[in-house]
């Protein structure tokens, strides 16, 4: 009986020490992880990833005290550590695409090349942020397409961002027939540009002869407006520029020369 008593007394202490560890160690990771959170929240870091930051943390204190536990009872930590390691490193080969997406998240939410509401181009695709996921990205199109884009070739691939800066330039090229007198036609453009009620008086606006073409002289046009009125005046300037160039009879060849712009 006392041979028994013996064997089992050092298992129990080492249970009721280990509850003990559970116990205190739980209180002082929700003490930690609830400093932390505060600390994250004053930070200026996206709020997609505070709460993901705050569980990751949380989640490996837990890990190191359920190995402190471990070693408690008895059982031999290093074998332990090495299988969670062997398993860990099987996830990551099985799972290394989403841990890809899962790192480009992370530098995206961390580094903010772009937030949601902005207009971006990348990876071939356009359109409005509505979300920034850890793994993927969703953009909405001009045609009301949702685009997910995974955050791994997303953080690797050049973004523009079109909603960074309050303005933006107009840019458009206007051929007009060698017969037309130059003078007329540069004055007539400055006129639709300067008269527009959206179209920014600095830098003012910028209206210049820039080619020779095979049938056609080409004037390059360019406008700063307000980032949100650039459809406005883009669309107003085609439509104006086409309605006076037929009002004071300046030729237009066909075919036209290509309008450049800026998404």
């Amino acid at each position: 009986m006392n041979n028994l008593i013996d064997l089992a007394l050092p298992v129990l202490q080492n249970i009721a020490l280990a509850i003990l560890t559970l116990i205190i160690g739980l209180m002082i990771i929700k003490w930690i992880t609830a400093r932390i959170t505060r600390a994250v929240d004053k930070t200026s870091l996206d709020v997609s990833l505070k709460p993901f930051i705050c569980s990751l943390i949380n989640i490996s204190l837990k890990v190191l005290l359920v190995i402190s536990i471990i070693g408690i009872l008895g059982i031999n930590t290093t074998s332990f550590v090495a299988v969670i390691a062997a398993a860990g490193f099987a996830i990551g080969l099985a799972f290394q695409g989403s841990l890809a997406n899962f790192a480009g998240g992370i530098l995206l939410l961390t580094l903010r090349p772009f937030k949601v509401g902005d207009y971006i181009e990348a990876n071939g695709y356009n359109g409005t942020v509505q979300a920034i996921q850890i793994l993927y990205t969703e953009l909405v199109t001009p045609d009301n397409k949702v685009t997910f884009i995974p955050n791994g070739s997303l953080s690797n691939a050049s973004i523009i961002n079109y909603s960074v800066k309050d303005t933006r330039r107009v840019d458009f090229n206007f051929g007009v027939g060698y017969e037309v007198d130059a003078d007329k036609v540069a004055n007539v453009l400055q006129e639709i540009v300067s008269n527009h009620s959206r179209a920014l008086k600095e830098p003012e606006p910028f209206v210049r002869m820039s080619e020779h073409g095979d049938s056609a002289v080409v004037f390059t046009v360019r406008v700063w407006v307000k980032a949100e009125d650039y459809w406005t005046v883009y669309f107003d300037t085609i439509e104006t520029v086409k309605k006076r160039f037929d009002e004071e009879n300046i030729s237009i060849p066909y075919p036209q020369m290509d309008v450049h712009l800026n998404k």
